[in-house]
């Protein structure tokens, strides 16, 4: 049983002496009921949600795994892996099923993703960003027509999609952007660049962020749907990175761009509103991604510590070494069950601003320790590329710096704890 005890006005009375250390509370309400889990609550995936995950993971090991060192090393996108995606329908996972989505839910997503990344984050990063920023942003945003051309390309795979918050003078006060976009009879003109665009020169469809009204800060800050080919619309060549080098990253530039007046996504100035939201939902999938990355290296150290024999016996019969192991595998379940929180409270239409900030801060930041242990434990090894541990920890970093840093993600939070 379950007792609530609804203190309404409590009186302490010491009786005798002896008595002296047993207060007689006055005017309690006591409450029993049966304990019963909240409608909804479990620990255990749904049949769909264990179908997708087994399908994904089926895919990833036979068709993803067998190559992924081979695209690191040459920076080469898969363009055939990514076709074969969105013929499972994984590009639109959970978008409507009118506009040529899968009609599953964040869930599902997130399952994708950590799948996916426990081989390849540099792809799990391209489904995320497809997805969840630029497919989102006209899912959100869009009306009835922009939906029906852009968001079925899209999410059929005929089209990859871009999305353009940051420039190369502003990141995180992404309010302070340059990028303009003025009003000319029926169009728009705009001029600027765009700086860190995933799928930047391999998309098809953008959605770039640009200022209208800048005396109006945030708030004169609005969308807009471009396509590859629009005269004055241009991109740079692959930016050379740490990691997440098969995943394509670019540099885009604006110049005199006449975007016509029905390719405003959303509101007049309504553009900054509609990012936080579409954040909010990013990190989610950064949070996913951050898990099968860890998973991977928790993986890959568990195997490497039981084959692994120094002094004669395994090396993972060492408390040393199984410590590390016991501390990656508890952390990688708490950044899931935070991340699974997150796209549970999307999915169910309730605020989840703060949780999908906790996720992605906890499970990034989780993810690097964890591949940074994993090194550890290869030891020289694991500072080579004949394994995958080093790839693990250069496409792990990024984790904490994209869809807001570690340090924003605090602000964020910071603002949500003190409410």
């Amino acid at each position: 049983m379950l007792v609530s005890l609804c203190l309404k006005q409590a009186k302490t009375a010491y009786i005798r002496p002896e008595n002296r250390f047993q207060p007689i509370l006055t005017n309690i309400e006591m409450i029993t009921d049966t304990l019963t889990p909240p409608a909804g609550l479990g620990f255990e995936l749904s049949e769909d949600h264990t179908m997708i995950r087994d399908s994904i993971r089926d895919f990833v090991e036979k068709r993803v795994a067998p190559t992924v060192m081979e695209r690191d090393e040459k920076c080469a996108f898969p363009h055939d892996i990514v076709n074969e995606l969105a013929e499972m329908n994984m590009l639109g996972i959970y978008h409507e099923e009118k506009y040529g989505g899968a009609g599953f839910d964040t869930m599902s997503f997130a399952i994708v993703l950590e799948e996916i990344a426990r081989w390849d984050a540099s792809l799990a990063l391209t489904v995320a960003s497809h997805t969840s920023l630029c497919s989102a942003h006209i899912a959100l945003a869009g009306n009835e027509d922009q939906k029906m051309k852009y968001l079925t390309q899209l999410t059929s795979g005929k089209a990859l999609g871009a999305w353009a918050l940051t420039e190369p003078g502003s990141g995180s006060d992404a309010s302070n952007m340059k990028t303009t976009a003025v009003r000319q009879g029926d169009h728009w003109v705009l001029n600027g660049s765009k700086i860190f665009i995933t799928q930047g020169s391999v998309g098809s469809i953008y959605v770039v962020l640009a200022v209208t009204d800048r005396d109006k800060g945030a708030k004169g800050v609005t969308a807009f749907i471009l396509e590859k080919g629009m005269k004055g619309f241009s991109y740079g060549p692959k930016l050379k990175k740490l990691g997440m080098n098969s995943s394509d990253t670019t540099e885009i530039y604006m110049e005199d761009v006449i975007v016509p007046a029905e390719n405003q996504l959303g509101e007049l100035g309504h553009g900054f509103i509609d990012t936080m939201k579409i954040l909010d939902g990013g990190r989610i999938g950064i949070g996913a991604i951050s898990v099968g990355i860890a998973r991977g290296a928790f993986e890959e150290s568990k195997n490497y510590a039981q084959e692994r024999a120094q002094f004669g016996r395994p090396i993972g019969q060492n408390q040393a070494i199984q410590w590390k192991i016991v501390d990656m595998g508890v952390n990688i379940d708490a950044a899931r069950l935070l991340v699974q929180r997150a796209a549970w409270l999307k999915d169910s239409g309730k605020p989840y601003t703060k949780e999908a900030s906790m996720a992605k801060l906890f499970a990034s930041e989780m993810c690097t320790q964890a591949c940074l242990e994993a090194i550890q434990i290869h030891g020289g090894y694991g500072y080579t590329k004949e394994y995958h541990v080093e790839r693990f920890l250069r496409d792990a970093k990024l984790l904490e710096i994209g869809e807001g840093t570690s340090e924003v993600q605090r602000m964020v939070l910071a603002r949500q704890f003190m409410k």
